[in-house]
């Protein structure tokens, strides 16, 4: 009998993991189970837990224990079983798991670009979450690019779509945007999708040490510490793209801007652990960003076809612009095991991570 081991979080306190292991029964008809290999734990992940409750991102992969719950993550599975036709032992598919040796799944909407997991509890669930995509049919996948898709798909999807987003409703009328954590990986990547972008400045926003590691991405046009946010200029209308959660300093941006402040956008963070809150801060409301609901309006306006050209277009430009030999924004490093996970896990939670690198764990 197969045993599987699962990586479970606690949900009241996401840097705290355990392992726990128990058998597979035998499958059912019209399951599959596939065998976790390899996947990306980033600060995206963190964000997943942190909204947990929220955005129903606990609901994909009930546990079974009160208060603790499977973080999401984005990666490649192979299948070990299977009474599906047309999903075949050994096919490789890359989608969304839980940290855990398998996944048992019931896969619907068969096709030859792959399937979503039809399990009753992920029914009415965001349905981009429940797809999963063949290698072999997949145009955008390179067997030796799988741990850059791993990395930047799942953030770059949100950064490419939140670009759209921005430039789809104008900028709201910035001239100006403003991004915390500016060094994090889906803020540098919206960035770059708007390098072309004429008319609108780009500031980053980081701590002093990430500066250098900011200045050298040449996505932003200009870099300040969060110190030094009171000498940006007041008479420019701009926009907040905030990445960072940081509720003292949407604070300071709301009350140092005033009227020049149009819009608040906010992405999400690892570090801040709370739902959006009215704070009552003077100036637009802060309005949470969700990627689905822009793919859903590009899927109506363009078709899911031209969606998909435009983001395997984008993708494998931002792919090949961080792992440039010559000035790489990015490297990778490799984790093995669940004890790995788990002290990933916590030194993201805890914002100890060089921002320069991507983690990824085989299982």
């Amino acid at each position: 009998m197969t045993m599987q081991t699962r990586l479970l979080t606690d949900k009241n306190a996401l840097n705290h993991t355990r392992t726990v292991q128990s058998p597979l029964a035998p499958l059912q008809p019209g399951e599959a189970l596939l065998r976790v290999d390899r996947v990306a734990v980033t600060t995206n992940n963190i964000t997943y837990a942190a909204f947990g409750d929220a955005m129903k991102y606990w609901d994909f992969f009930p546990t079974g224990e009160a208060g603790w719950g499977h973080m999401p993550v984005w990666g490649f599975a192979e299948v070990v079983a299977s009474d599906v036709e047309g999903v075949a032992v050994g096919e490789r598919f890359y989608g969304y798991w839980p940290i855990a040796s398998h996944l048992r799944m019931q896969p619907v909407r068969v096709t030859a670009r792959g399937f979503y997991d039809g399990a009753e509890h992920r029914q009415g669930l965001t349905s981009a979450y429940n797809q999963y995509t063949r290698t072999s049919a997949d145009p955008a996948y390179r067997a030796a690019d799988e741990n850059w898709q791993m990395l930047v798909r799942p953030l770059f999807i949100t950064s490419f779509m939140l670009a759209d987003f921005l430039s789809d409703n104008a900028f709201f009328g910035a001239k100006r945007l403003v991004f915390s954590s500016a060094s994090s990986k889906t803020a540098f990547g919206t960035a770059f999708c708007l390098q072309r972008q004429e008319g609108i400045e780009r500031v980053a926003l980081t701590s002093p040490r990430n500066s250098a590691f900011v200045q050298g991405l040449g996505c932003y046009e200009r870099t300040v510490a969060y110190g030094e946010l009171e000498a940006l200029e007041t008479s420019v209308p701009t926009l907040y793209v905030d990445f960072s959660g940081d509720e003292g300093l949407r604070a300071r941006v709301h009350h140092h801007l005033g009227d020049a402040l149009v819009y608040d956008c906010y992405a999400g963070s690892a570090q801040n652990t709370q739902f959006l809150r009215d704070t009552a801060l003077p100036g637009p409301a802060p309005a949470f960003y969700f990627a689905p609901v822009q793919i859903r309006k590009r899927n109506a306006d363009w078709g899911p076809e031209v969606v998909n050209q435009k983001f395997n277009a984008a993708q494998r430009a931002f792919i090949e612009r961080i792992n440039d030999a010559r000035q790489p924004w990015m490297r990778v490093q490799e984790h093995a095991g669940f004890a790995a996970a788990q002290a990933l896990v916590e030194d993201l939670h805890a914002g100890r991570i060089d921002p320069q690198l991507g983690h990824v764990v085989t299982l």
